[in-house]
């Protein structure tokens, strides 16, 4: 009888062992990865986590970057390797008529109505080709001066970087940033001269020159969030260009560290959702910039990169400590100030680079 009963047994379970291994086989097929190119802090691992609980069939691959290593990427590889990028808006018209790294965003996919109007006025104004547009926006923010105030309370702008009573005190970071802050300064309009090559050479050889000038008074260019923060805590700097987000976080463990907009205005950047040209995995793509655009969640990538959400009452969503920073830092008439950075035009970034490269390079 056991005998009997032993074969077709034993095919029920061959049989339930092979369905089980072919759903496996199938769920493993139908599963996919994300893989997002950003920047520090757009991405923390509590978000990471939510969204794959959120949609277990998506797996999410992070690669911290910056705007120049973004587009450098998808430049070599012509849009592939990744499905999602956070190019500054100011790097997509450009990159996309020079290198066809990008897609068309299907805005039907998108919950528009969560962003603030004036962001997506912006990406109208700076993302849109042929009557497309190529980027929807996550975040926002300044670049401006980082001042500890109770070791130089004067500071109010750009120029001061090379203020003498600041000798050894001062960091730089040397990218454009730093190259229109100090054009601003000295009272030029950088982006009217930027589809005048000749007129823009003019301007950086002013630039560098003063900039070479101005190196006794460095005592370093970072490169890092972090290595800022640690040269102003420490007191060895106490002042330097930076992004806001730095200095919001930093108020948080010294009040006297503060974000200035500087007298010119600060330069107003908003970083953005890209799809590459190759990109895979469109669909994960689409879902994630929702998931993300959520007041919960931006609440946590507010407090995670210090950057101010491009959603309706995003200031209300970062942490209490960050709120008052930028409540401090902006009253009406610097909002007003701010400098909106437009679209690079090709090759004004490798004049750019030239200039930085022969500041870097010149002896104190």
């Amino acid at each position: 009888m056991n005998r009997m009963l032993s074969a077709p047994v034993t095919r029920t379970l061959t049989g339930l062992l092979a369905g089980a291994a072919l759903l496996c086989v199938a769920s493993a097929a139908r599963a996919e990865t994300l893989r997002l190119l950003t920047w520090g802090g757009y991405a923390p691992d509590a978000v990471i986590e939510a969204f794959e609980k959120t949609y277990p069939d998506i797996d999410v691959e992070v690669t911290f970057s910056n705007n120049e290593e973004m587009i450098a990427k998808l430049r070599a590889t012509g849009g592939a390797g990744y499905d999602l990028a956070q190019p500054s808006v100011s790097r997509i018209v450009a990159a996309q008529t020079e290198y066809g790294i990008y897609k068309p965003i299907d805005l039907s996919k998108i919950d528009t109505t969560v962003f603030q109007p004036e962001m997506m006025k912006a990406m109208e104004a700076y993302a849109k080709i042929d009557g497309e547009i190529y980027s929807v926006p996550h975040v926002w923010g300044t670049q401006g001066l980082i001042v500890d105030k109770s070791e130089a309370p004067a500071v109010d702008s750009w120029g001061d970087l090379c203020d003498p009573r600041y000798k050894g005190r001062v960091s730089m970071r040397l990218k454009r940033a730093v190259l229109l802050g100090m054009a601003f300064d000295m009272g030029e309009a950088p982006f009217a001269l930027y589809h005048d090559p000749a007129g823009y050479q003019k301007l950086l050889d002013e630039l560098t020159e003063k900039l070479i000038a101005c190196k006794p008074n460095v005592k370093t260019y970072w490169t890092g969030g972090d290595d800022l923060s640690r040269l102003l805590l420490s007191g060895e700097v106490v002042v330097s260009d930076a992004w806001d987000s730095t200095a919001f976080k930093l108020y948080r463990q010294n009040p006297d560290i503060v974000f200035v907009p500087t007298r010119t205005g600060a330069l107003a950047w908003i970083d953005t959702f890209t799809i590459p040209a190759k990109g895979e995995a469109d669909e994960a793509a689409y879902k994630w910039i929702n998931f993300v655009m959520q007041p919960e969640i931006m609440s946590q990538i507010s407090a995670a990169s210090g950057a101010i959400g491009a959603v309706k009452g995003a200031i209300a969503l970062m942490p209490p400590e960050s709120r008052t920073a930028v409540e401090l830092a902006f009253d009406e008439a610097a909002l007003a100030n701010l400098k909106f950075m437009p679209s690079v035009p090709a090759g004004i970034e490798d004049m750019e680079g030239k200039a930085l490269d022969r500041i870097k390079a010149a002896a104190n």
